[in-house]
Protein backbone atom coordinates (compact mmCIF):
# COMPACT_ATOMS: atom_id res chain seq x y z
CA UNK A 1 0.00 0.00 0.00
CA UNK A 2 1.21 3.50 -0.76
CA UNK A 3 -0.01 6.82 0.59
CA UNK A 4 1.29 10.26 -0.39
CA UNK A 5 1.03 13.54 1.47
CA UNK A 6 2.19 17.07 0.85
CA UNK A 7 2.35 20.24 2.91
CA UNK A 8 3.21 23.82 1.92
CA UNK A 9 5.94 26.12 3.11
CA UNK A 10 5.18 29.55 4.54
CA UNK A 11 6.17 33.19 4.46
CA UNK A 12 5.74 35.97 7.00
CA UNK A 13 3.94 38.81 5.25
CA UNK A 14 4.30 41.23 8.16
CA UNK A 15 5.24 41.34 11.83
CA UNK A 16 8.53 39.45 12.11
CA UNK A 17 10.53 40.23 15.28
CA UNK A 18 7.87 42.66 16.54
CA UNK A 19 5.65 39.64 17.22
CA UNK A 20 8.09 38.64 19.98
CA UNK A 21 7.28 41.96 21.65
CA UNK A 22 3.49 41.62 21.51
CA UNK A 23 2.74 42.86 18.00
CA UNK A 24 0.58 41.08 15.45
CA UNK A 25 2.12 39.02 12.63
CA UNK A 26 0.56 37.70 9.43
CA UNK A 27 1.80 34.47 7.82
CA UNK A 28 0.65 32.65 4.69
CA UNK A 29 1.07 29.34 2.90
CA UNK A 30 2.93 29.26 -0.41
CA UNK A 31 2.57 26.75 -3.24
CA UNK A 32 6.02 25.23 -2.69
CA UNK A 33 5.66 21.84 -1.05
CA UNK A 34 7.34 19.04 0.84
CA UNK A 35 6.16 15.60 -0.33
CA UNK A 36 6.10 12.38 1.68
CA UNK A 37 5.45 8.93 0.21
CA UNK A 38 4.89 6.05 2.64
CA UNK A 39 5.17 2.54 1.22
CA UNK A 40 4.19 -0.44 3.30
CA UNK A 41 5.84 -3.75 2.34
CA UNK A 42 3.93 -6.75 1.05
CA UNK A 43 2.73 -9.06 3.81
CA UNK A 44 5.38 -11.68 3.04
CA UNK A 45 8.13 -9.08 3.33
CA UNK A 46 6.63 -7.60 6.49
CA UNK A 47 6.81 -11.02 8.17
CA UNK A 48 10.51 -11.32 7.39
CA UNK A 49 12.75 -11.35 10.46
CA UNK A 50 14.72 -8.42 9.03
CA UNK A 51 11.84 -5.94 9.03
CA UNK A 52 12.97 -2.36 8.47
CA UNK A 53 11.78 1.21 8.82
CA UNK A 54 13.57 3.20 6.12
CA UNK A 55 13.84 6.95 5.54
CA UNK A 56 14.92 8.17 2.10
CA UNK A 57 15.85 11.84 1.63
CA UNK A 58 15.78 11.94 -2.16
CA UNK A 59 16.97 15.53 -2.62
CA UNK A 60 20.06 14.83 -0.53
CA UNK A 61 20.65 11.30 -1.88
CA UNK A 62 20.63 9.89 1.65
CA UNK A 63 18.97 6.79 3.08
CA UNK A 64 18.71 5.60 6.69
CA UNK A 65 17.29 2.28 7.92
CA UNK A 66 16.55 0.81 11.33
CA UNK A 67 15.49 -2.75 12.10
CA UNK A 68 12.25 -3.04 14.03
CA UNK A 69 14.09 -5.15 16.59
CA UNK A 70 16.64 -2.37 17.20
CA UNK A 71 13.94 0.27 17.54
CA UNK A 72 12.05 -1.85 20.08
CA UNK A 73 15.25 -2.36 22.01
CA UNK A 74 16.05 1.34 22.27
CA UNK A 75 12.52 2.83 22.49
CA UNK A 76 10.61 0.19 24.50
CA UNK A 77 8.06 2.65 25.90
CA UNK A 78 6.93 4.09 22.57
CA UNK A 79 3.23 4.87 22.26
CA UNK A 80 1.07 2.37 20.40
CA UNK A 81 -1.15 3.33 17.48
CA UNK A 82 -4.15 3.26 19.83
CA UNK A 83 -2.92 6.62 21.21
CA UNK A 84 -2.99 8.24 17.77
CA UNK A 85 -5.72 10.64 18.89
CA UNK A 86 -3.66 11.88 21.83
CA UNK A 87 -0.52 13.70 20.65
CA UNK A 88 2.27 13.47 23.19
CA UNK A 89 5.52 15.32 23.74
CA UNK A 90 8.83 13.53 23.38
CA UNK A 91 10.47 13.37 26.81
CA UNK A 92 14.11 14.29 27.26
CA UNK A 93 14.91 10.70 28.18
CA UNK A 94 13.25 9.31 25.05
CA UNK A 95 14.97 11.91 22.89
CA UNK A 96 18.34 10.81 24.27
CA UNK A 97 17.49 7.21 23.32
CA UNK A 98 16.44 8.27 19.84
CA UNK A 99 19.66 10.28 19.48
CA UNK A 100 21.61 7.03 19.91
CA UNK A 101 19.70 5.55 16.95
CA UNK A 102 20.50 8.63 14.87
CA UNK A 103 24.19 8.58 15.78
CA UNK A 104 24.42 4.95 14.65
CA UNK A 105 23.58 6.09 11.12
CA UNK A 106 26.93 7.88 10.73
CA UNK A 107 25.47 10.99 9.12
CA UNK A 108 28.08 12.85 7.02
CA UNK A 109 29.60 15.73 9.03
CA UNK A 110 28.40 18.34 6.52
CA UNK A 111 24.84 17.04 6.92
CA UNK A 112 24.86 16.74 10.72
CA UNK A 113 22.16 19.46 10.87
CA UNK A 114 19.76 16.73 9.73
CA UNK A 115 20.01 14.97 13.11
CA UNK A 116 17.07 16.77 14.75
CA UNK A 117 14.87 16.12 11.71
CA UNK A 118 15.73 12.41 11.71
CA UNK A 119 15.01 12.25 15.46
CA UNK A 120 11.65 13.89 14.74
CA UNK A 121 10.96 11.29 12.04
CA UNK A 122 11.61 8.40 14.44
CA UNK A 123 9.48 9.96 17.19
CA UNK A 124 6.49 10.75 14.97
CA UNK A 125 6.70 7.46 13.09
CA UNK A 126 6.86 5.18 16.12
CA UNK A 127 4.31 7.26 18.05
CA UNK A 128 1.72 7.16 15.27
CA UNK A 129 2.43 3.89 13.41
CA UNK A 130 4.21 1.92 16.12
CA UNK A 131 6.89 -0.48 14.87
CA UNK A 132 5.22 -1.41 11.60
CA UNK A 133 7.80 -1.58 8.78
CA UNK A 134 7.64 0.80 5.83
CA UNK A 135 9.74 2.99 3.56
CA UNK A 136 9.22 6.75 3.80
CA UNK A 137 10.45 8.91 0.91
CA UNK A 138 10.89 12.68 1.31
CA UNK A 139 11.25 15.24 -1.48
CA UNK A 140 10.89 19.00 -1.21
CA UNK A 141 10.64 22.18 -3.26
CA UNK A 142 11.64 24.26 -0.24
CA UNK A 143 15.24 25.30 0.42
CA UNK A 144 16.42 24.15 3.83
CA UNK A 145 17.01 26.69 6.59
CA UNK A 146 15.88 29.71 4.58
CA UNK A 147 12.91 30.79 6.69
CA UNK A 148 10.24 29.27 4.41
CA UNK A 149 9.03 26.73 6.96
CA UNK A 150 10.79 23.66 5.55
CA UNK A 151 10.89 21.87 8.92
CA UNK A 152 7.18 22.50 9.58
CA UNK A 153 6.25 21.31 6.07
CA UNK A 154 8.27 18.15 6.75
CA UNK A 155 6.51 17.55 10.08
CA UNK A 156 3.06 18.24 8.64
CA UNK A 157 3.47 16.15 5.47
CA UNK A 158 5.04 13.26 7.41
CA UNK A 159 2.27 13.33 10.02
CA UNK A 160 -0.41 13.47 7.31
CA UNK A 161 1.04 10.38 5.62
CA UNK A 162 1.36 8.54 8.94
CA UNK A 163 -2.20 9.33 10.03
CA UNK A 164 -3.61 8.44 6.61
CA UNK A 165 -1.75 5.11 6.55
CA UNK A 166 -3.03 4.29 10.04
CA UNK A 167 -6.65 5.18 9.28
CA UNK A 168 -9.22 2.57 8.33
CA UNK A 169 -11.03 5.16 6.18
CA UNK A 170 -9.02 5.25 2.96
CA UNK A 171 -11.39 6.92 0.56
CA UNK A 172 -9.76 6.95 -2.84
CA UNK A 173 -10.34 10.14 -4.76
CA UNK A 174 -8.83 11.70 -7.82
CA UNK A 175 -5.63 13.63 -7.14
CA UNK A 176 -4.85 15.50 -3.95
CA UNK A 177 -7.50 15.65 -1.23
CA UNK A 178 -7.68 18.07 1.71
CA UNK A 179 -8.12 16.56 5.15
CA UNK A 180 -11.29 17.22 7.13
CA UNK A 181 -11.27 19.64 10.07
CA UNK A 182 -10.96 16.93 12.74
CA UNK A 183 -7.95 15.29 11.11
CA UNK A 184 -6.35 18.69 10.44
CA UNK A 185 -6.58 19.57 14.13
CA UNK A 186 -5.01 16.24 15.12
CA UNK A 187 -2.38 16.56 12.41
CA UNK A 188 -1.45 20.07 13.55
CA UNK A 189 -1.00 18.96 17.16
CA UNK A 190 1.29 16.08 16.19
CA UNK A 191 3.29 18.30 13.81
CA UNK A 192 3.77 20.83 16.60
CA UNK A 193 5.29 18.07 18.75
CA UNK A 194 7.69 17.38 15.89
CA UNK A 195 8.59 21.07 15.60
CA UNK A 196 9.40 21.10 19.32
CA UNK A 197 12.07 18.45 18.77
CA UNK A 198 13.63 20.49 15.96
CA UNK A 199 13.30 24.01 17.38
CA UNK A 200 12.82 23.63 21.13
CA UNK A 201 10.17 26.34 21.64
CA UNK A 202 8.42 27.00 18.31
CA UNK A 203 5.58 29.52 18.13
CA UNK A 204 3.25 27.14 16.30
CA UNK A 205 2.88 29.59 13.41
CA UNK A 206 4.74 27.50 10.82
CA UNK A 207 3.01 24.17 11.43
CA UNK A 208 -0.43 25.83 11.64
CA UNK A 209 0.01 27.60 8.30
CA UNK A 210 1.37 24.42 6.71
CA UNK A 211 -1.45 22.26 8.07
CA UNK A 212 -4.42 24.56 7.39
CA UNK A 213 -3.09 26.60 4.47
CA UNK A 214 -4.32 30.07 3.51
CA UNK A 215 -3.25 32.71 6.05
CA UNK A 216 -3.13 33.25 9.79
CA UNK A 217 -2.87 36.20 12.15
CA UNK A 218 -0.77 35.64 15.27
CA UNK A 219 -0.56 37.76 18.41
CA UNK A 220 0.55 36.93 21.96
CA UNK A 221 0.19 33.18 21.43
CA UNK A 222 -3.26 33.41 19.85
CA UNK A 223 -3.60 32.17 16.26
CA UNK A 224 -6.52 33.32 14.08
CA UNK A 225 -7.10 31.73 10.68
CA UNK A 226 -7.78 34.19 7.85
CA UNK A 227 -9.57 33.76 4.54
CA UNK A 228 -8.01 35.60 1.61
CA UNK A 229 -10.38 37.28 -0.82
CA UNK A 230 -7.76 38.28 -3.37
CA UNK A 231 -5.05 36.59 -5.43
CA UNK A 232 -1.54 37.39 -4.29
CA UNK A 233 1.73 36.49 -6.00
CA UNK A 234 5.27 36.95 -4.76
CA UNK A 235 8.76 36.50 -6.07
CA UNK A 236 10.74 34.83 -3.30
CA UNK A 237 14.49 35.36 -3.40
CA UNK A 238 16.72 33.11 -1.33
CA UNK A 239 19.90 35.08 -0.64
CA UNK A 240 21.57 31.83 0.47
CA UNK A 241 23.07 33.80 3.35
CA UNK A 242 22.78 31.80 6.55
CA UNK A 243 21.63 33.57 9.67
CA UNK A 244 21.54 33.01 13.40
CA UNK A 245 17.89 33.55 14.30
CA UNK A 246 18.54 33.46 18.03
CA UNK A 247 21.24 36.15 17.74
CA UNK A 248 19.00 38.36 15.59
CA UNK A 249 16.12 38.08 18.07
CA UNK A 250 18.49 38.88 20.93
CA UNK A 251 19.84 41.88 19.05
CA UNK A 252 16.34 43.37 18.71
CA UNK A 253 15.68 42.77 22.42
CA UNK A 254 18.96 44.46 23.38
CA UNK A 255 18.11 47.47 21.20
CA UNK A 256 14.71 47.61 22.92
CA UNK A 257 16.39 47.75 26.33
CA UNK A 258 18.61 50.62 25.17
CA UNK A 259 15.81 52.58 23.44
CA UNK A 260 12.50 51.38 24.93
CA UNK A 261 10.29 54.29 23.82
CA UNK A 262 11.59 54.38 20.26
CA UNK A 263 11.42 50.60 19.82
CA UNK A 264 7.95 50.35 21.33
CA UNK A 265 6.83 52.91 18.76
CA UNK A 266 8.36 50.69 16.05
CA UNK A 267 6.53 47.62 17.39
CA UNK A 268 3.22 49.53 17.55
CA UNK A 269 3.70 50.62 13.93
CA UNK A 270 4.36 47.02 12.86
CA UNK A 271 1.24 45.92 14.74
CA UNK A 272 -0.82 48.45 12.77
CA UNK A 273 0.71 47.26 9.49
CA UNK A 274 -0.14 43.61 10.21
CA UNK A 275 -3.71 44.42 11.17
CA UNK A 276 -4.26 46.62 8.12
CA UNK A 277 -2.73 43.97 5.85
CA UNK A 278 -5.04 41.29 7.28
CA UNK A 279 -8.00 43.61 6.77
CA UNK A 280 -7.09 44.27 3.11
CA UNK A 281 -6.57 40.59 2.36
CA UNK A 282 -9.94 39.63 3.86
CA UNK A 283 -11.85 42.65 2.55
CA UNK A 284 -14.97 42.01 0.47
CA UNK A 285 -15.39 45.70 -0.36
CA UNK A 286 -15.73 46.70 -3.99
CA UNK A 287 -12.14 47.88 -4.16
CA UNK A 288 -10.15 46.84 -7.23
CA UNK A 289 -7.37 44.30 -6.88
CA UNK A 290 -4.98 46.94 -8.22
CA UNK A 291 -5.88 49.33 -5.38
CA UNK A 292 -5.46 46.58 -2.82
CA UNK A 293 -2.08 45.66 -4.26
CA UNK A 294 -0.98 49.30 -4.09
CA UNK A 295 -1.88 49.40 -0.39
CA UNK A 296 -0.04 46.12 0.26
CA UNK A 297 2.97 47.48 -1.61
CA UNK A 298 3.10 50.57 0.62
CA UNK A 299 2.69 48.50 3.80
CA UNK A 300 5.53 46.18 2.74
CA UNK A 301 7.75 49.20 2.08
CA UNK A 302 7.02 50.69 5.51
CA UNK A 303 7.48 47.31 7.20
CA UNK A 304 10.91 46.87 5.60
CA UNK A 305 11.96 50.30 6.83
CA UNK A 306 10.93 49.34 10.35
CA UNK A 307 12.80 46.04 10.12
CA UNK A 308 15.92 47.97 9.10
CA UNK A 309 15.46 50.18 12.15
CA UNK A 310 15.44 46.99 14.26
CA UNK A 311 18.86 46.10 12.86
CA UNK A 312 17.87 42.83 11.15
CA UNK A 313 18.47 43.66 7.50
CA UNK A 314 21.62 42.62 5.60
CA UNK A 315 23.65 43.74 2.58
CA UNK A 316 22.28 40.76 0.57
CA UNK A 317 18.73 41.85 1.37
CA UNK A 318 19.59 45.42 0.36
CA UNK A 319 20.90 44.12 -2.97
CA UNK A 320 17.58 42.37 -3.68
CA UNK A 321 15.63 45.49 -2.70
CA UNK A 322 17.73 47.76 -4.96
CA UNK A 323 17.44 45.33 -7.88
CA UNK A 324 13.66 45.03 -7.67
CA UNK A 325 13.19 48.75 -7.01
CA UNK A 326 14.86 49.50 -10.35
CA UNK A 327 11.86 47.79 -11.93
CA UNK A 328 9.37 49.57 -9.64
CA UNK A 329 8.73 46.45 -7.55
CA UNK A 330 8.58 46.52 -3.75
CA UNK A 331 10.40 44.01 -1.53
CA UNK A 332 10.83 43.19 2.15
CA UNK A 333 12.68 40.54 4.10
CA UNK A 334 10.64 37.63 5.44
CA UNK A 335 11.45 35.75 8.61
CA UNK A 336 14.42 36.44 10.84
CA UNK A 337 16.38 38.59 8.37
CA UNK A 338 20.18 38.79 8.42
CA UNK A 339 20.07 37.01 5.05
CA UNK A 340 17.48 34.33 4.38
CA UNK A 341 14.64 35.17 1.99
CA UNK A 342 13.14 38.34 0.54
CA UNK A 343 9.58 38.83 -0.73
CA UNK A 344 8.79 40.91 -3.81
CA UNK A 345 5.16 41.69 -4.58
CA UNK A 346 4.18 40.79 -8.15
CA UNK A 347 1.09 42.85 -9.01
CA UNK A 348 -1.43 41.26 -11.36
CA UNK A 349 -0.55 43.76 -14.10
CA UNK A 350 3.19 43.06 -14.05
CA UNK A 351 4.38 41.28 -17.19
CA UNK A 352 6.03 37.89 -17.27
CA UNK A 353 8.85 39.43 -19.31
CA UNK A 354 9.61 41.90 -16.52
CA UNK A 355 9.59 39.15 -13.89
CA UNK A 356 11.97 37.07 -16.02
CA UNK A 357 14.32 40.05 -16.30
CA UNK A 358 14.29 40.64 -12.54
CA UNK A 359 14.92 36.94 -11.86
CA UNK A 360 17.82 36.93 -14.31
CA UNK A 361 19.44 39.90 -12.55
CA UNK A 362 18.96 38.40 -9.10
CA UNK A 363 20.26 34.98 -10.09
CA UNK A 364 23.32 36.63 -11.68
CA UNK A 365 24.09 37.87 -8.14
CA UNK A 366 24.08 34.26 -6.92
CA UNK A 367 20.57 34.29 -5.47
CA UNK A 368 17.88 31.62 -5.93
CA UNK A 369 14.41 32.73 -7.05
CA UNK A 370 10.92 31.23 -6.88
CA UNK A 371 7.56 32.62 -7.89
CA UNK A 372 4.75 31.56 -5.59
CA UNK A 373 1.05 32.02 -5.10
CA UNK A 374 0.15 33.05 -1.57
CA UNK A 375 -2.56 31.58 0.63
CA UNK A 376 -3.26 28.21 -1.00
CA UNK A 377 -4.26 24.83 0.41
CA UNK A 378 -2.71 23.24 3.47
CA UNK A 379 -1.91 19.56 3.99
CA UNK A 380 -3.30 17.13 1.41
CA UNK A 381 -3.15 13.37 0.89
CA UNK A 382 -3.35 11.06 -2.10
CA UNK A 383 -3.80 7.26 -2.09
Amino acid sequence: MEVKARAPGKIILAGEHAVVHGSTAVAAAIDLYTYVTLRRPLQSAAENNDRLITLQLKDLSLEFSWSVARLKEVIPSVSSTSSLSTPASCSGETLKSISVLVEEQNIPEEKIWLSSGISTFLWLYTSIRGFNPATVIITTELPYGSGLGSSAAFCVALTAALIASSSSDKTRGEGWTCLDETNLELLNKWAFEGEKIIHGKPSGIDNTVSAYGNMIKFCSGEITRLQSNMPLRMLITNTKVGRNTKALVSGVSERTVRHPDAMNSVFNAVDSISKELASIIQSKDEISVTEKEESIKELMEINQGLLQSMGVSHSSIDTVIRTTLKHKLTSKLTGAGGGGCVLTLLPTLVSGTLVDKVVEELESSGFQCFTASIGGNGAEICF
